[in-house]
């Protein structure tokens, strides 16, 4: 344990933030990191400069530096299944040869992304046709986790609001609704289904997908309804005896995880929605940030800063949970990717070696759009009895200017974070409430109903405004610092046995609800009570 890191945690667990600001008058600019037209202001956290260059110093002798050139370079840092995690060679903007295993992969890069782009032009123009001779007009893209999170994230933050030639919805939920109610909106004749799986053995996605096969079948009887069918997996073999040819499936590959894949193939359906220019706008902002996060040094470094802060919240202060609160309807998929992205990579119990954690891992984290979250959770957050981190993404230019609409919306977040900062002291309340006709106990009773403690922390992130460039260097700033989170913690990022256990699971029971088969005698008294119940609800339908 570092000593200097606990004497900062002790001296400023119960310190004002506020007063912090007093004592230090150049602390915002000094708490401050910039990037080009972007901002991100620590200064509202439980931190000081000090505590900061300390927290910089715990990085560096931790080799953070060292392994995040590991991650850029394709050494293996998914310790737990021996593969590099290669997300940044799918953005890099030249030809550098990047190694896997002895080969040079970005020719596979170059040639997956050049049939998207003739996937998604063809498709746009009006070229690629159905079974009966009619354009595709609608595209649904089937998957599941970071199948679907990362694509209809950012095909629903570059929307314009203007028609575009194909329509893009998204099922991947196994929930019959979810696939009932997306099949209402298409035109079997003119609607394509991308199968999005890496093994195409995904229980949910497959179930989706033969239900969408089902469905063109019954409606193009007799007709090819492969026509209507692209899979983007690892697994050609599967694809072609589910019905899909081995032209129209595009390439997973195992040195990408699934919820750092949206640049890949997976990104397919954000081609379409959007444009293929767009998507590679999108990779052209994340390989920018990849660059900054590559190349400067830590103290400056936005991904190392804003991984030592959440770590240091978690860790050093106790913090259970996080939330993200963006200023922006085109970013309000945001938190829900996010879940996925810092849970699943590290919701983790053990360390590199298998050895158990020594303290919490990554907190809780979740979320909602401003202004909207002001009208809901922010009264936890500023009079609850959990004094929980935010962090504020504000940008600042409107795509769709209204009337004077854009700065109420940046006045509003820039005054939240103050709000958190400062609060609503009894004395101002008390203040406030003279001539109201209250006295004695129920004058007390009504302030301390009204006072906002303050001195909770908050990030603010300013960025110029949402668009695939923009967009593309969010995605990836929080890919990276996740990475050196989980590297100040000491596990594996990229691994996720914890979500196969759920799965295992459900098949013995999935076969005993359907009378295939009765549970295994092990499994606990709850289940079995619980299955005999819906089974039993089923009949009597």
């Amino acid at each position: 344990m570092s000593e200097a890191l606990l004497a900062h945690a002790r001296a400023l667990a119960t310190a004002s933030i506020a007063e912090l600001f007093v004592s230090d008058p150049s602390r915002a600019s000094r708490l401050a990191l910039a990037w080009g037209d972007w901002r991100v202001d620590v200064s509202k956290e439980r931190l000081t400069p000090t505590a900061l260059a300390s927290l910089v110093a715990h990085a560096e002798a931790a080799g953070v530096r060292a392994w995040i050139e590991a991650l850029f370079t394709g050494e293996r840092v998914n310790l737990s299944e021996e593969r590099p995690a290669l997300h940044t060679a799918l953005r890099q903007r030249d030809d550098t040869p990047v190694g896997v295993g002895g080969e040079n992969v970005v020719p596979r890069i170059r040639a997956t992304q050049a049939r998207m782009r003739e996937i998604a032009e063809g498709l746009r123009g009006g070229r690629w046709l159905g079974a009966t001779g009619r354009p595709i007009r609608r595209v649904v893209n089937v998957g599941i986790g970071g199948s679907d999170l990362g694509p209809r994230f950012v095909a629903d933050a570059l929307a314009t609001g203007e028609a575009e030639p194909v329509d893009v919805g998204f099922v991947s939920n196994v929930d019959p609704e979810a696939m009932s109610r997306e099949l209402a909106a298409c035109e079997p004749d003119t609607t394509l289904f991308v199968v999005t799986s890496k093994t195409f053995t995904t229980q949910e996605t497959l179930a989706n997908a033969q239900a969408a096969r089902a469905w063109l079948s019954g409606a193009l009887a007799g007709r090819d309804v492969a026509r209507h069918f692209l899979a983007v997996t690892a697994n050609i073999d599967e694809a072609a005896r589910f019905g899909i040819p081995a032209a129209q499936v595009l390439p997973m590959w195992d040195w990408v995880g699934g919820r750092y894949s949206l640049w890949s193939a997976v990104g397919l359906p954000i081609a379409i929605a959007r444009g293929y220019a767009a998507f590679d706008r999108l990779l052209e902002g994340a390989a920018a940030m990849d660059a900054h996060v590559r190349t400067t040094p830590s103290g400056g470094n936005l991904a190392v800063v804003l991984g030592l802060v959440a770590w240091w919240n978690a860790r050093w202060l106790g913090a259970p949970q996080r939330m993200v609160v963006p200023y922006a309807h085109a970013l309000r998929r945001l938190p829900d990717y996010l879940q996925q992205l810092v849970l699943e990579s590290n919701g983790k119990r053990v360390t590199l070696d298998g050895s158990p954690l020594q303290g919490p891992s990554s907190p809780s984290l979740w979320g909602g759009t401003g202004t909207d979250a002001q009208h809901s959770f922010f009264q936890w957050l500023h009079q609850g009895t959990f004094a929980t981190p935010v962090e504020f993404i504000v940008p600042v230019r409107a795509r769709h200017a209204i009337a004077d609409q854009q700065s109420l919306l940046v006045a509003n977040a820039l005054a939240q974070s103050q709000a958190l900062l400062v609060g609503r002291a009894p004395l101002t309340v008390r203040r406030e409430l003279a001539g109201s006709g209250l006295t004695g106990a129920a004058l007390d009773a009504a302030v301390a109903a009204r006072v906002c403690p303050g001195n909770r922390p908050s990030t603010t992130i300013l960025l110029p405004e949402v668009d695939a460039w923009n967009v593309g260097a969010l995605v990836a700033l929080y890919e990276h610092r996740t990475y050196v989170e989980a590297l100040l913690y000491g596990i594996n990022a990229f691994d996720q046995w914890g979500v196969e256990l759920g799965k295992t699971l459900a098949k013995p029971i999935a076969r005993a609800l359907a009378g295939d088969a009765d549970l295994p005698s092990d499994v606990d008294a709850s289940t079995q009570a619980l299955v005999v119940h819906v089974r039993a609800l089923t009949a009597r339908h």
